[in-house]
């Protein structure tokens, strides 16, 4: 497996990662000693870059990582674990908003690393900024946690590209992590060109479109009842005939170059920068080797001249959240004092 550094700190990862979250919680039921197996194949496959969050489950996808690595000790000696806090719910899965308050962030770090089992977090992250907390008081709590041993890098989630730099001034920032993949790309506007200014890494979440871009969901019918993405406006009756429509193209240029969608979508990530790491979930041991062998796929500049031209030419149906969630996109802060 390829590695690439994220931000100037010195954090080098897989240059594909796992995103663990469906394991546990909003993509329908899953099983644990299945979901151990793909831990255990992604550690063989090197892909090393592990990402979680307190809020996942809640709590239980960070507890099912503390049992792997509690089953494999030499485990979390080859992962770079990143976790989250930030987004709050209770034990019903309710959620109670976003909080950035600086004992909140001590308190959540102090659980994080009781349910991983570890005595320490590679990157953590604030999941969503706190529109009522200034970042600085944030940020600055979380940078008392790597004086403290507890964390080695900083990150923040879907943050604006105002709120990026304040936070950044006050302690650097190793990554930001927001949705990016051939049907999300905003964050190309301002958020990325900042990043890449600051040396900040860029982390993208959903980088297969929550499984959309695969060609593996045909029908909402394909989807668990239970299944989060049945309430995601892209996936919404309406829309999700129409947005098919990329998925056949992207169908056809992946079967010109020898691939499957998913990889041909993972190496347009990662053409797009060697500050950029996508983090593919899957509960699938097909799936996780299928992700890790993308880095084979090389693109060139016709082949990307082609995926510009037919992303030109569609129009994505639907906003990446529904609408309560949409307003912690790209947050910012009230300034500080």
């Amino acid at each position: 497996m390829l590695r690439r550094t994220l931000g100037t700190q010195g954090l080098e990862v897989s240059a594909i990662g796992l995103g663990c979250m469906g394991m546990s919680d909003f993509y329908g039921a899953s099983e644990e000693a299945g979901n151990l197996k793909v831990l255990a194949a992604a550690l063989d496959a090197g892909l090393t870059f592990w990402d979680t969050a307190d809020m996942y489950g809640p709590w239980t996808n960070e507890q099912l990582l503390g049992r792997f690595f509690n089953d494999h000790p030499r485990a979390r000696e080859q992962v770079q674990l990143a976790t989250k806090f930030g987004n709050r719910r209770n034990a019903r899965g309710e959620f109670l908003g976003v909080c950035g308050r600086p004992e909140y962030v001590k308190d959540c770090c102090d659980a994080s690393l009781e349910r991983l089992g570890v005595d320490c977090i590679d990157l953590y992250y604030q999941h969503r900024v706190d529109p009522e907390v200034p970042i600085e008081d944030t940020v600055g709590a979380m940078a008392e946690l790597v004086k403290a041993g507890k964390v080695k890098y900083l990150g923040l989630s879907e943050a604006s590209a105002r709120t990026l730099r304040r936070a950044h001034a006050e302690h650097p920032i190793t990554a930001l992590q927001s949705e990016y993949s051939l049907w999300s790309r905003d964050v190309e506007d301002e958020v990325l060109p900042v990043c890449r200014e600051l040396g900040i890494g860029f982390v993208a979440y959903s980088p297969l479109g929550r499984g959309f871009l695969t060609g593996a969901i045909r029908r909402r019918g394909d989807l668990e009842e239970s299944d989060w993405r049945l309430h995601n406006p892209r996936f919404a009756e309406e829309n999700f005939h129409l947005n098919l429509e990329l998925v056949t193209a992207v169908e056809a240029l992946a079967a010109d170059k020898g691939c499957s969608s998913a990889q041909l979508a993972l190496a347009w990530l990662l053409a797009r920068g060697q500050d950029v790491v996508p983090i593919p979930g899957t509960r699938s041991l097909r799936r996780l080797r299928e992700n890790a062998e993308a880095t084979e796929v090389a693109l060139d500049g016709s082949d990307l001249e082609r995926l510009e031209a037919t992303l030109a030419n569609f129009e994505v149906q639907g906003t990446r959240y529904p609408e309560a969630a949409r307003s912690l996109l790209f947050g910012d802060t009230p300034e500080r004092g």
